[in-house]
């Protein structure tokens, strides 16, 4: 949604009533006020979203800025109830198809932010100062549009080094005992045990391209022990065991669920059982569909993973992926909805670089990377306050236009 003046966007009343309710569990009135106050400016400011500008949008009052200042690093209000609030808004707006976690790089200036450290970024070649956010987005279609769309409702912050063990700098930034150090897996985890939305949303499928992080055997299997169902991306060195190969091959269809592997089967590369050519690896469970320059091929077959035991073990589907004359490697895949139509798993996968381009969007049209504030309350405060204005700039303007 383009910027708007704010005297359109108070015109609609359903900016004001998504702004009541997403922050209506705040305890007080000033706090509702200064929540809904801060939405709207990130929907109406153009350009660079500084407190300072967000509050000569709002407010004449030469105080604002500093009372949205103090509301979004100072106020005590805990942010778990508005984000709830926020997938239960958001959820009936789309029709939900999965919960698809991203990562998310923030460049900052300077070392002093909450979780701020160096970090190589390989799209850009070299090491910059950020924060890393993990987030899940609710993804499927809108339901005025019928646009695929992802949008963020929750987030976790990576702390490491000095932010995980220096006592005066935790308690300057105030950082409760209980955000310890953890690895971006267990902060995917941490979200999807976070169950926001209630039961119905809790049983969407997983979707996830963490392959450029460590951990995705990790979270896989831990994702296996919830009882979750996932479309998981997954690196070429990521090692399985290839479940027909482990049980004699026998030509079974596609999609079936064999007994677990066994017990001496030896553990390969996934990239190993692609089925791009000849491998030792082959096995009767192989699939191979035609590609095009603009379809992949999609070739798939049947793997479980090491290290998890029964009653737990299952069998999984691996999905490669490779464009006609690619020299690229195949994307790779591995899913527990085996009886799934390749079809249905792709368009799964296809909602991962969706949480991407959110995340563009927030930073372009809604403050992403604007926040002024240094403390652990602060950035939580300021990320759902922005995934909120993204919220409604995403999902009521197609509302509104369907209406109209």
């Amino acid at each position: 949604m383009p910027a708007r003046t704010l005297t359109h966007i108070q015109q609609q009343p359903s900016a004001s009533a998504f702004a009541d309710q997403v922050f209506g569990s705040l305890p007080r009135a000033d706090q509702r006020h200064w929540g809904r106050a801060y939405v709207m400016a990130l929907l109406a400011t153009e350009g660079k979203k500084t407190v300072r500008r967000l509050a000569s949008t709002v407010s004449d009052s030469a105080t604002a800025s500093q009372s949205m200042h103090q509301f979004v690093n100072a106020s005590p209000w805990e942010w778990m109830p508005a984000r709830a609030e926020l997938a239960r808004w958001v959820a009936a707006q789309l029709a939900p198809q999965a919960w698809v976690l991203d990562v998310a790089v923030l460049r900052k200036r300077g070392e002093h932010s909450c979780g701020v450290h160096r970090r190589f970024l390989p799209e850009a070649g070299r090491s910059v100062n950020c924060q890393v956010g993990v987030g899940a987005f609710l993804a499927g279609s809108v339901r005025a549009s019928g646009n695929a769309a992802a949008v963020p409702v929750d987030w976790r912050l990576l702390l490491n080094g000095s932010w995980a063990e220096d006592p005066q700098r935790r308690a300057r930034a105030r950082i409760p005992a209980a955000a310890g150090p953890k690895p971006i897996e267990q902060h995917a985890l941490d979200l999807v045990d976070a169950g926001l939305g209630g039961p119905r949303l809790g049983a969407l499928p997983v979707v996830a391209d963490l392959s450029g992080h460590a951990g995705t055997s990790t979270l896989l299997r831990e994702l296996v022990r919830r009882g979750r169902d996932f479309v998981i991306a997954v690196p070429g060195a990521m090692p399985v065991l290839p479940a027909e190969m482990a049980r004699g091959g026998g030509g079974r269809r596609p999609g079936t669920v064999l007994p677990p592997a066994a017990g001496g089967a030896a553990a390969v590369p996934v990239a190993a059982l692609t089925c791009l050519g000849p491998s030792p690896y082959d096995t009767p469970s192989c699939e191979r569909r035609g590609s095009s320059a603009r379809r992949p091929a999609v070739l798939s077959g049947l793997v479980q993973l090491p290290g998890v035991r029964p009653p737990l073990q299952r069998v999984h589907r691996l999905v490669a992926l490779r464009y006609a004359h690619s020299r690229s490697a195949p994307r790779l895949w591995l899913t527990n909805l085996v009886h799934r139509r390749p079809e249905e798993l792709l368009a799964l996968a296809a909602l991962a670089p969706r949480a991407g381009a959110a995340t563009r969007r927030m930073e372009d049209d809604f403050g992403l990377l604007d926040f002024e504030g240094r403390s652990y309350p602060g950035w939580h405060h300021h990320m759902t306050l922005v995934s909120a204005a993204h919220a409604y700039g995403r999902l009521g303007h197609d509302r509104l236009s369907a209406a109209a």
